[in-house]
């Protein structure tokens, strides 16, 4: 069935077709969330809750943009709201945890090195500007074209290229500081 077709059943009152909507975009949910949150836990709850809006408002859907976009644009605002709420710092916490076990080990400094570095990786996509970090985490990570991109954020194919390219060149900058470190 195509996405139009299990909407107009689901409203019709069909509510297995949701199911179906579900295994549908599951996984480009999950990937957007996991993009901005960079937890599997975090991206997991949040992909639920992003269902739970969905089955609530799709009869707000008017289908003026692609099912995708509106669902996008739900996951990025359930992120989003999910990060301000948390205001959580797991960089901080995770390196102080490697640090008690390396006190205690040796191997785990192997272990620190790797954690930290994939860390200081997410540190800087979470320090972008929050239209950056979209931009960054939709065309990278989900691999969607400009022009829904732009659709998603509510801005021009041009602007998004900016982004981008201001998000890259943040992300370089951010990341040689921290490989430059003594």
């Amino acid at each position: 069935m195509q996405t139009e077709e299990l909407i107009e059943s689901i409203l019709n009152g069909n509510h297995r077709d949701f199911e179906q909507l579900i295994k549908k975009y599951q996984p480009n949910v999950f990937r957007v969330a996991m993009g901005l949150l960079h937890s599997k836990e975090d991206a997991e709850e949040i992909t639920q809750d992003v269902f739970v809006k969905v089955y609530q408002s799709i009869s707000a859907y008017n289908g003026k943009s692609a099912f995708s976009t509106w669902l996008y644009r739900i996951t990025i605002n359930t992120s989003l709201n999910f990060l301000k709420k948390k205001k959580r710092n797991r960089f901080w916490t995770g390196i102080s945890q490697l640090l008690q076990v390396a006190a205690k080990d040796k191997q785990a400094e192997t272990l620190m090195v790797e954690k930290s570095d994939s860390a200081i990786i997410r540190q800087a996509i979470y320090a972008l500007p929050e239209k950056q970090q979209l931009a960054f985490v939709l065309t990278k990570y989900e691999e969607l074209p400009q022009k829904q991109v732009a659709e998603i954020m509510h801005t021009s194919e041009g602007a998004v290229e900016q982004l981008v390219i201001r998000a890259k060149t943040n992300l370089r900058n951010k990341l040689e500081k921290e490989l430059d470190r003594p």
